[in-house]
């Protein structure tokens, strides 16, 4: 029986997830379940998602390729920063349709874990919210509603409110550390900030990250 692997928020750093895969030397019988921001703000996007088809890898829908989309279709890219200037620049007709198809999360029954980018408000089934909550959720203010970490400094993190038996694997809120708490699991160790791309192996209980060569943004 093959692993289940997740990868934190690669952000463009093809450089460090290449290295990563090359760590965790998947087998066949493997599955490899990106959280989501592929893509955007470090150097090269288009190399990110040549490598997650390379190596068969399931990625989730991030802010960053929501945004990314809905501004394409919308032709409000001038309303986006830079980074996104930049990566609409370097993405073809075949990076599109790759990211036009991103699920909002991957539930894997066997192992009643799910995968996810952002995470979940605990007021109402994980199942029935919307992609801009879960892409996007960091903290839960006194009132319940979700926020950016940003914007509700004094305000928890979701994961402090799971209660389900649902194991939950996410990224987004980038920290120095991976946080563990309530059953859920943030891989995001900021590898575009200079910090680390994180893996864990479900199955194994394991980590495995490799250091970013450099601080991209």
């Amino acid at each position: 029986m093959g692993r289940t692997i997740a990868v934190g928020d690669v952000h463009g750093c093809a450089r460090e997830l290449e290295k990563l895969l090359k760590k965790l030397n998947p087998q066949k019988s493997d599955r490899i379940i990106q959280l989501g921001d592929l893509i955007n703000k470090g150097p090269d996007s288009h190399a990110t998602i040549s490598l997650a088809r390379a190596y068969d890898i399931q990625t989730i829908m991030g802010n960053h390729e929501m945004r990314l989309l809905k501004a394409k279709k919308e032709k409000r890219l001038k309303e986006l920063n830079g980074f996104y200037h930049e990566t609409f620049n370097q993405l073809g007709k075949s990076d599109w349709k790759y990211l036009k198809q991103l699920p909002k999360f991957i539930y894997e029954h066997s192992l009643k874990t799910l995968f996810v980018h952002g995470g979940f408000c605990p007021n109402k089934p994980w199942y029935s919210q919307d992609l801009e909550l879960i892409t996007t959720v960091q903290v839960i203010t006194k009132s319940g509603l979700p926020e950016k970490r940003t914007y509700g400094t004094k305000s928890k993190p979701w994961a402090d409110y799971w209660k389900e038996d649902t194991f939950v694997v996410y990224g987004h809120t980038p920290r120095m550390r991976i946080y563990k708490k309530r059953n859920t699991l943030c891989i995001d160790t900021g590898c575009v900030y200079g910090g680390k791309l994180t893996a864990y192996s479900v199955e194994e209980d394991r980590l495995i990250s490799v250091n970013a060569k450099q601080t991209y943004c």
